[in-house]
């Protein structure tokens, strides 16, 4: 009698490289391990990422500050903004091609070789951009933006912009000149970056390790009138120097909590101010939210992108597998623009 013995080998699902946090602790922390990759829903693409950069909120969930809203998942990989080309497309996604360039924001996720993301929150790569500028735009571009817009920065308006240097600060810059800021104070930590950052447009600017007191610096830059809008990464002790800095009906938008998330101060400058406070984070919005930033970033800030008026700023770029030595140099505060993974 014969016998035959019959193999079947079912894989409905393949691998991807991906950054993974195990557990909380320092950058020596992260590993690249071989992940599942994601599935492409009926509204989704699936990208094959090219480029994914780094930002503060890594640095937290790395540490195990700032979890990635939701479930937690199988396995934790950061990354808010990639870029990347299409290499699938969902049933009722239209508008977009296979093999286009796209980028975008991610709750999480985009440390990988694959990301997917819903078509609404998507946005095609200028042609002018390269992968790594491309995938340094997503995060910190659409948060100065929309930020902005939730202060009502109108044309003729002094800014205040803290970080000056950072991701965000660049951006920042870029984003209120195009918006018609008359006067753009920004702080930093070095006479160096910023020099930089006045040849993006920045009006004046405060070295904060040689002026710990910023706001004499941006009184005296506004003859004693304030900031009409301050962008704050920093918090912490930057409240009572910020409500100093704040013209009369003044508008503080706080994106990030570098700085700490305590404040010991009195409520009089508040009210004498006449101010408004607005704090603001992109990461825990809806969908829904996010398509509606995303689309209003697209419309009003990239086709200065396009048109090279506004640049993207990337610092320093590294290989997927040293990302740990990217987190570390992150940290350090020595960069100018974005720190950017190459995929």
């Amino acid at each position: 009698m014969e016998v035959r013995f019959h193999f079947f080998t079912c894989i409905d699902f393949h691998f991807m490289r991906a950054v993974v946090v195990p557990a909380p602790g320092g950058a020596d922390v992260l590993q690249v391990q071989d992940i599942p990759a994601p599935k492409c829903g009926p509204d989704d693409l699936l990208v094959r990422v090219r480029a994914a950069a780094l930002n503060r909120a890594d640095i937290l969930q790395r540490q195990g500050r700032y979890p990635q809203p939701g479930p937690r998942p199988p396995f934790e990989v950061p990354g808010l903004e990639f870029a990347g080309e299409v290499i699938e497309i969902g049933d009722r996604v239209e508008g977009f091609a296979l093999g286009e360039r796209v980028m975008g924001l991610l709750a999480g996720g985009g440390q990988a070789e694959q990301v997917v993301i819903h078509h609404r929150q998507a946005m095609k790569v200028p042609a002018n951009l390269s992968w790594t500028e491309a995938g340094a735009l997503p995060e910190v571009y659409i948060t100065a933006h929309d930020a902005f817009r939730q202060a009502g920065l109108v044309s003729g308006e002094t800014v205040l912009i803290h970080a000056a240097g950072s991701g965000v600060g660049v951006a920042a810059i870029q984003i209120a000149k195009a918006m018609g800021a008359a006067t753009i104070i920004g702080t930093a930590g070095s006479d160096a970056k910023i020099e930089r950052a006045r040849e993006l447009g920045l009006t004046f600017g405060v070295n904060y390790r040689e002026q710990p007191d910023f706001a004499e610096a941006v009184l005296a830059a506004t003859d004693g009138r304030g900031a009409d809008v301050i962008l704050d990464a920093i918090g912490g002790d930057y409240w009572e120097r910020n409500l100093r800095s704040l013209a009369t009906k003044g508008r503080m938008v706080i994106i990030g909590l570098m700085g700490g998330a305590k404040v010991d101060s009195g409520l009089a400058l508040l009210l004498q101010r006449r101010a408004t406070v607005i704090g603001t984070t992109l990461r825990a919005r809806s969908l829904e939210e996010k398509a509606i930033a995303t689309r209003a970033f697209e419309k009003s800030v990239l086709p200065h992108i396009a048109a090279g008026r506004v640049r993207v700023i990337v610092d320093r770029t590294y290989p997927l597998d040293d990302i740990s030595a990217a987190h570390l140099y992150l940290e350090s505060n020595e960069n100018f623009g974005k720190v950017v993974l190459e995929i």
